[in-house]
C-alpha cells in the first residue's frame, strides 16, 4: 500500500486516522510564546481530512495530534509482540526520533525470535536467517534498522535525531513483515486451495 508521510500544509497525504491518501483542508493561527512579553509568535495549524473529516494538529512544523500520525500504519500481519513496540515507537516518534529508532531496533530483535531464532543477539540471528535463505532485500532492511537503532543507543555517524531518517525505519519494518510473514501466508493460502491431485503432482515432481 502506498504511503505518503504527513507534512504540515501538504495538499494531501496518508491520513493518520483512516489510512487513506486524501486531500487536506487547512486552518492556522498564531499565539505569543511568551505571554505578551515578546514579539516572537508561534503558529498552530489544523488539517482536516476530506475522507474521514478528522483533524491533525501541528505546532510549527511538528504534528502534535494524533501522536502516532507521522508513522505508517503497522502491517496487518505484524505479530502482536512486535506491533506493541512499533506502536510505542510511533507514539514518541515526533518527540524523540532517537527513542523511536531504539524501539524499532528492539522490535526486529523480537521479530527474529518470532521467526525461530533465539532473540538474544540480533546480529547472530540475522546471520542465521541469511543461512536459511533470507532474501537479500530483507537482510538489508533488517540490518538498516539494526545499525540505525544501535546508533540511537550508542551515538555514531547516523543522525537518529532526524525524523526523516528514523521515519524510513517504520517503512522498512513493514517491508520485513510483508516479505517474511504476510507474503508467505498469502501464497500458502492460495497454494492450499489448489486441487489435491495437482498438489500431489507438484510434490512428486519435487522429489525426483
Amino acid at each position: 500500500m502506498k504511503y505518503i508521510q504527513p507534512t504540515v500544509l501538504a495538499n494531501s497525504f496518508t491520513c493518520p486516522h483512516c489510512g487513506t491518501i486524501a486531500k487536506q483542508d487547512w486552518w492556522s493561527s498564531t499565539w505569543d510564546g511568551f505571554r505578551g512579553q515578546s514579539s516572537e509568535h508561534k503558529s498552530i495549524k489544523v488539517g482536516k481530512c476530506q475522507h474521514c473529516e478528522k483533524h491533525t494538529m501541528w505546532i510549527e512544523e511538528r504534528m502534535s495530534h494524533p501522536e502516532t500520525g507521522n508513522a505508517p500504519f503497522p502491517n496487518p500481519e505484524m505479530p502482536e509482540s512486535v506491533k506493541k513496540l512499533y506502536i510505542e515507537a510511533a507514539a514518541i516518534y515526533t518527540k524523540s526520533p532517537r527513542g523511536a529508532a531504539a524501539l524499532l531496533r528492539l522490535s526486529i530483535q523480537i521479530l527474529t525470535k518470532e521467526l525461530g531464532e533465539t532473540g538474544k543477539n540480533i546480529n547472530t540471528d540475522i546471520g542465521n536467517l541469511v543461512k536459511k535463505g533470507l532474501p537479500e532485500i530483507v537482510q538489508h532492511s533488517l540490518d538498516i534498522v539494526r545499525v540505525t537503532g544501535n546508533d540511537a543507543v550508542h551515538p555514531g555517524q547516523i543522525d537518529t535525531d532526524s525524523q526523516e531518517t528514523v521515519g524510513q525505519l517504520f517503512e522498512l519494518v513493514n517491508v520485513i513483515i510483508e516479505y517474511m510473514i504476510a507474503l508467505p501466508n498469502k501464497v500458502s493460502g492460495i497454494y492450499k486451495g489448489l486441487p489435491s491431485d495437482k498438489v500431489r503432482g507438484i510434490e512428486s515432481r519435487d522429489k525426483t
